[in-house]
């Protein structure tokens, strides 16, 4: 590979522009995807872990540009959304994954980070059904492509079919895989968007525990441990602290930047992680049932956001 020698300096430049004025959500995600298929990822163990613990950080750090009251508003009423949403989708997949004859294990993971939240949601269930690291990784796999175009994808939609700031927040919560591009795609939307998406978001992540619990018993394993989702909490506190906390208020926004850039930087990161390697790594019947589910669940939120949001 002609960057081998220089993939480093590379990797630390590009991380350089995700963090400067010029960096975008779409663009250090792209950015990230075209350093994979050249230079390569020089710090590949060391980007899976930072890329969890950075989405988790910056979230809680958006936690401090909203209201709470505003968020209360948007999370309950994304509430039925969320619950036919994602019972409608771990039965799609189910079935498609018996029309495909695709990988048991691996159909359930797939159909879990469409339902839920992407990565967070199969690194969760994954350990709880005793899935194999080929199974996780071709899901994750599936999920984070998917999870890429939309980034790209659902604001151009939005703008074209007119949806108002409250109904394209809730469609991306819905129909878009994992936290962070929700959070970029809204973002992107505008201010009322993103406290939308994220709100929701969030409170559909909560869903990871007992989809978890139900998953054992399905998969019937035993001594099954669930991961509790505790950063919610903190951005729950984030939410709090802003709305009734002077003192807090005037930190708030520069809080929310130091955010945003975290939450660019870990798209780059996730973009760094979809190399050749990764899409060889799929197979077809995945990835197929993979894009009819997603495009499933997309419509059929985008048709109820534009009927009832």
């Amino acid at each position: 590979m002609i960057f081998q020698n220089i993939n480093k300096p590379l990797f630390v430049i590009a991380i350089l522009f995700c963090l400067s004025p010029w960096g975008s959500p779409p663009v250090a995600l792209l950015l990230g995807i075209v350093l994979a298929w050249t230079a390569g990822n020089p710090f590949k163990k060391q980007s899976a872990k930072a890329t969890h613990y950075l989405l988790q950080a910056s979230v809680v750090g958006l936690g401090f540009g909203m209201n709470a009251g505003s968020a209360l508003k948007a999370g309950s009423e994304g509430i039925l959304f969320a619950v036919c949403s994602i019972a409608g989708t771990l039965l799609l997949g189910y079935l498609l994954g018996k029309v495909f004859k695709t990988d048991r294990k691996t159909s359930y993971l797939i159909a879990s980070g469409t339902a839920i939240c992407g990565g967070s949601a199969i690194a969760a269930v994954s350990p709880v059904i005793k899935a194999e690291e080929k199974q996780i990784s071709v899901a994750l796999g599936v999920v984070f492509i998917l999870n890429s175009a939309a980034l790209f994808l659902f604001p151009a939609i939005g703008h074209l079919l007119g949806l108002s700031q409250q109904q394209f927040g809730l469609w991306s919560a819905i129909a878009i895989h994992d936290t962070s591009s929700v959070v970029g795609a809204a973002g992107s939307y505008g201010a009322k968007a993103l406290e939308v998406a994220t709100t929701v978001k969030l409170a559909r992540a909560l869903w990871i525990i007992p989809v978890a619990f139900l998953s054992a018993m399905a998969f019937k394993t035993k001594d099954a441990k669930v991961k509790i989702p505790y950063f919610i909490g903190l951005f729950v506190l984030a939410m709090l602290a802003n709305t009734y906390l002077p003192v807090v208020q005037l930190a708030a926004p520069y809080i929310v930047t130091a955010a945003k850039a975290g939450l660019t930087l870990t798209l780059f990161l996730i973009g760094c992680s979809l190399s050749r390697e990764v899409l060889l790594a799929l197979g077809v019947k995945p990835f197929v049932q993979g894009v009819l589910l997603w495009v499933a669940i997309s419509v059929a939120a985008l048709l109820a956001v534009i009927s009832f949001g």
